[in-house]
């Protein structure tokens, strides 16, 4: 029976890695839930786990999106400064939510980020790529390009309004480390809609940038004792190999019958999460 619930924690990973890769929002959204409602895992040892297993999706796609210099890591680099703010907070508004017994309340608070998550996937648009700059391009050099396979042409691009990215930032840090979650819809949208970056640049630099979010929040959970190697390995192993095979499709073109199959499926999940939070089975 151990060799089987292995097994399945792997094929967990795999799913989920490739969703969180494929869709930008990180694997954790399939993980945490699948463990916490699913697999009876307790909600904190689950959301430990996903915080984990993004360090692994964030490894696993970024390795192939700086490979091919789709990833802006000037860019990222400079947005981890407000993610890592939030998650360090994140991380200890949990742990005062565990202490006093309220582990359903992140299970609704789950479920609700992800139906918002979802919701504004479902409404956004790429925004029209801008040529010109403002000051905080030319200070922090928000500039770059990339081919494109699917248009076989370089895109050439530069990043505006550095500081409204980095406010949005300091947000989906906050949820990361609350939820165990990448939150990567929230920075595709700081990076898409404010900073004005073509969307497979968001993209590819939010799931670089996931990873290093991950772990300041999972270093918080390793020290409450929120984490199990057990638990975690196969998860991790698995998610990183979904995380690269997302990758490569993304790569030559983002698969908007797939894509919206699977955003189906998540807001069952979010639903189910609010319900099991507030009592309902």
């Amino acid at each position: 029976m151990q060799v089987l619930y292995t097994l399945l924690l792997a094929v967990i990973g795999v799913a989920a890695g490739f969703i969180g890769s494929m869709t930008g929002l990180g694997g954790a959204v399939v993980i945490m839930p699948v463990l916490a409602i699913f697999l009876g895992v307790p909600v904190e040892y689950a959301v430990g786990a996903s915080l984990v297993a993004t360090i692994a999706t964030s490894s696993g796609a970024a390795a192939a999106y700086i490979r091919d210099r789709i990833t802006n890591i000037r860019i990222g680099m400079s947005l981890e400064i407000g993610t890592t703010m939030g998650a360090i907070g994140g991380a200890l508004a949990a742990a005062a939510i565990y202490a006093h017994n309220l582990s359903d309340a992140i299970l609704v608070l789950f479920g609700i980020a992800l139906l918002s998550s979802l919701y504004v996937m479902l409404r956004r648009k790429s925004r029209a790529v801008t040529t010109k700059g403002d000051r905080s391009t030319r200070i922090l050099q928000l500039d770059g390009s990339y081919y494109d396979k699917s248009s076989k042409r370089n895109v050439h691009y530069k990043g505006v309004r550095w500081l409204w990215g980095e406010l949005v930032m300091i947000c989906a840090g906050f949820l990361s480390g609350l939820l165990g979650i990448g939150s990567g819809v929230l920075k595709v949208l700081g990076m898409d809609s404010a900073m004005r970056l073509p969307i497979k640049v968001s993209t590819a630099t939010s799931d670089f940038m996931i990873g290093v979010t991950a772990v300041t929040g999972s270093g918080i959970y390793w020290a409450l004792g929120y984490i199990r190697p057990t638990l975690v390995a196969p998860v991790v192993v698995g998610t990183a190999i979904g995380a690269y095979m997302g990758s490569k499709v993304m790569e030559n073109e983002r698969n908007k019958i797939i894509t919206r199959v699977f955003l189906v499926i998540l807001v069952i999940v979010a639903v189910e999460s609010i319900l099991r939070g507030v009592g309902i089975a």
